[in-house]
């Protein structure tokens, strides 16, 4: 990953990857403006509400409870000029590549550019040997589960594996593959010695 300009990081526990957070990249950066994509594994780490209650700095929650569609949206949007951008990753090729696959677009969207930096947290679970593993993976363990948590209506939901459906509630949009951080160093991965996530 680092040949590939991405920073990276090795903890032991999500509880280590909170106080990496907090001790580390947040004192280097010094950011002003935070949001997150939705990420299970980021959640993990507690720093969430860390971070909300802090007053140095402004949050921008698209996942706040009570908000409108329009408004979670926007704030999506917004979330693309922040300082540093929290979120997961759907997989990681062993030769150092990250593979994401979303609904909207926001979450790929604020790893690959926007904000001024990308956390993103990878449990070890995620990581696979070549980008067919890292589509299968995604398709037929992180998508299904997700649409699940998120009591979508699709046939993965009832299936637990990919049925390339054209459902509404569909979660499945947008693939990426992010080959290497650009400039080096703006992708921060923190790979945590867990399986946590989806």
């Amino acid at each position: 990953m680092e040949k590939n300009n991405f920073e990276v990081f090795l903890v032991n526990s999500s509880s280590e990857a909170k106080d990496l957070v907090l001790n580390v990249i947040i004192p280097q950066l010094d950011p002003k403006i935070i949001t997150q994509g939705g990420s299970m594994t980021f959640g993990s780490t507690e720093l969430g509400p860390i971070l909300m209650d802090d007053p140095r700095f402004i949050i921008i929650n698209p996942y706040e409870s009570g908000i409108t569609p329009a408004d979670a949206y926007e704030r999506r949007r917004q979330s693309l000029l922040s300082d540093i951008y929290f979120a997961g990753s759907n997989a990681l090729i062993e030769d150092g590549k990250l593979v994401n696959l979303d609904g909207v677009g926001n979450r790929i969207g604020g790893i690959n550019f926007g904000p001024k930096n990308a956390v993103l947290f990878v449990g070890r679970n995620k990581i696979v040997p070549d980008v067919e593993s890292a589509m299968v993976r995604v398709k037929n363990i992180a998508a299904p589960i997700n649409a699940m948590r998120l009591d979508k209506k699709t046939p993965c939901v009832a299936t637990s594996f990919c049925q390339d459906c054209a459902s509404p509630d569909r979660i499945c949009s947008f693939w990426t593959i992010t080959e290497k951080s650009f400039p080096k160093n703006r992708i921060k991965v923190v790979l945590i010695n867990e399986d946590l996530g989806f």
